[in-house]
């Protein structure tokens, strides 16, 4: 915890989503009360976990005429409370909203536990049995005005089944998939800036990813700083029960060797591997059946677009309804567009009218929770950061079309030494648009070593305005001629690479034969100055086999302008990293009949259409 000197309210603002204070004209509209529940969770349901929460009921619900019903929950390190401005727009559209914190968090007892299916998700099943009249707060109270269904969306009867959807981002939105695991009465959620893969999250390998999935065999690299700020924020709150001995006394100590494993070894060994499957809806996508509305950041270096894309295809595989948006926030930059999305994800923005992301939240829960509306398109949106407008409409700059991938692959092969015609600068090495212009090259550079400054690209979850820099000799560029049109990339770009790194077997290592390098996607100016789309990077650790290798990049929607250049670089070093196998020889090498190759997921204007919203 040393190695960044870190404030708890910076860090804090990039996890967790800000509350949004009710107006009065909505507080007329709806009487909220502080309730605490009681649940029983974990193995056999035998630990007892005191929830604190807030109970929004619209003045209008009554046992006569009951209204649906919306659960929501905090952000990692926040509180029931941060909700506050979603549940008084909610409950002024007539919802019924219990906004409650998360064990661990916020007055909540028991220890964090990562959104577990048997702890986060069987304590928000029984909210639900709370808002279903199946039991009731501490104090007594039990709810008879939230409207009930005879069949749950399986198709099954159920006691104590409420019209009932969940809404809540990060934190609160991966927990979401975990009440959908183990409760068939949830009728549908929108999950937004959240996980696919824990283990993708915090130690990412980008490389020989298995099918469409995020698992890879080779374990990742740690997001040190973003760990690191989990670690500080699960340690704010008041330590619950007795404290331990333990580098996270708040967290379930089960999942203290896996902190510890990315933390000190910079690798995760299988049984952290498995623990982090199991805190992730990839190792259990079959039971979510429910409609899904995934909103991700295309700002986020937490929980990237590849997150939302995996479980979207997922799901789509499976024949689970599903609609995804990219929007322009996510934990690198949670201050949202004019009109994006109201403050505490509320459906309101800051003039009190609809916003973008609140109508669609609305569109999803009116259909599929209150029954009434048509049915909301299952496609696919993206905000698109080169167009600008004016005033609060944000639609303005996003775009749709029927379904993800909408962008067509534009290959651009590396090349050695300068390719002739290729528009490189003269003895460097290049990207070309033609395979026949490819020439045989081989970069080599070489990793720091300890305490050697690395390459910079972000300061996770702190600053994104830091400098880019990578240090002479740590790494390989490839740089393509200066582009003769606009090129508009939307989606997940892949490079297939040889790299070697033949005395890296000598080095002291848990895996002595792998190679961790950081691959990034720049966009080059005429004055020769760099932008990295969102600080976004690539982490790949593979084996030395001297064998092409493919890496997925970050999914980014970016405008290259032409008179740009597109850069890939490959870097030996991140500081937002931990990097064990350090001050290696790498070589990247190139040949003319096989070159290696960058795909470019480029999208046309044909391809998309605008969205089509009207303020309310």
């Amino acid at each position: 915890m040393s190695r960044l000197v870190r404030s708890v309210a910076a860090a804090a603002m990039a996890l967790v989503v800000c509350a949004g204070a009710a107006t009065t004209a909505q507080a007329a509209a709806y009487r909220a009360q502080t309730l605490h529940f009681i649940v029983h969770v974990g193995p056999g349901n035998a630990t007892a976990c005191n929830i604190i929460g807030a109970l929004y009921r619209p003045t209008a619900a009554t046992e006569a005429d009951p209204a649906p019903a919306v659960l929501t929950t905090n952000g990692f390190g926040g509180d029931y409370t941060d909700q506050e401005g979603l549940a008084a727009n909610l409950a002024t559209d007539g919802y019924v909203v219990l906004t409650y914190s998360g064990l661990g968090f916020g007055h909540s007892s028991c220890r964090i536990e990562m959104d577990s299916p048997q702890w986060d998700g069987e304590a928000a099943s029984q909210l639900i049995t709370f808002l279903g009249g199946g039991s009731k707060a501490t104090n007594g109270t039990r709810v008879n005005y939230v409207e009930s269904q005879k069949i749950a969306p399986n198709g099954k009867h159920y006691k104590y089944d409420p019209r009932v959807g969940m809404v809540g981002a990060s934190y609160g939105g991966e927990v979401q998939f975990a009440a959908a695991d183990v409760d068939p009465r949830l009728d549908a959620i929108v999950p937004i800036i959240t996980w696919n893969n824990l283990g993708y999250s915090l130690a990412p390998n980008g490389a020989d990813l298995i099918g469409n999935t995020l698992n890879s065999d080779t374990p990742g690299i740690t997001k040190e700083e973003w760990l690191q700020d989990f670690v500080l924020l699960g340690q704010t709150g008041p330590i619950v029960g007795p404290s331990p001995a333990s580098s996270c006394p708040n967290f379930d100590q089960v999942d203290c060797p896996v902190i510890d494993d990315l933390t000190n070894d910079g690798y995760a060994d299988p049984a952290s591997t498995q623990l982090a499957a199991d805190y992730s809806v990839s190792s259990y996508m079959s039971k979510v059946r429910i409609p899904v509305m995934l909103m991700q950041g295309e700002d986020d270096t937490l929980f990237n677009l590849n997150e939302a894309v995996a479980t979207y295809d997922a799901l789509r595989a499976q024949h689970t309804p599903v609609k995804m948006v990219w929007q322009s926030w996510g934990h690198s930059h949670l201050s949202s567009l004019p009109g994006e999305i109201g403050n505490g994800l509320g459906i309101l923005d800051a003039n009190g009218s609809m916003s973008l992301e609140g109508q669609m939240i609305l569109d999803w829960f009116n259909h599929y929770v209150k029954g009434v509306g048509p049915s909301p398109a299952l496609n696919f949106s993206f905000y698109r950061p080169w167009v600008s407008y004016k005033g609060v409409n944000a639609a303005s700059a996003y775009a749709s079309a029927p379904k993800y991938p909408i962008a067509a692959t534009s290959p651009f092969y590396l090349s050695g030494a300068a390719a002739s015609g290729s528009g490189a600068a003269s003895g460097s090495d290049s990207l070309v648009t033609s395979q026949s212009a490819a020439a045989t090259g081989t970069l080599e550079f070489t990793t720091p070593a300890a305490n050697a400054t690395q390459s910079v690209t972000e300061q996770s979850g702190l600053s994104q305005t830091v400098p880019l820099s990578d240090p002479t000799g740590t790494y390989a560029e490839y740089e393509s001629a200066p582009l003769t049109a606009n090129t508009y990339v939307v989606g997940i770009p892949s490079v297939t690479v040889t790299a070697s790194a033949p005395s890296a077997d000598l080095l002291m290592q848990p895996l002595p034969t792998d190679i961790g390098l950081f691959f990034k996607l720049e966009d080059v100016a005429p004055d020769g100055s760099a932008t990295l789309p969102d600080r976004l990077i690539a982490p790949a650790r593979f084996p030395d086999t001297g064998a092409p290798v493919t890496v997925a990049l970050p999914g980014i929607v970016h405008e290259f302008p032409a008179g740009d250049r597109i850069a890939l670089v490959i870097a030996g070093s991140d500081a937002a990293y931990f990097q064990p196998e350090l001050n290696t020889p790498v070589s990247i090498g190139t040949n003319a009949a096989a070159p290696g190759v960058l795909n470019l997921p480029v999208a046309a204007s044909s391809s998309y259409t605008k969205v089509v919203f009207t303020k309310k």
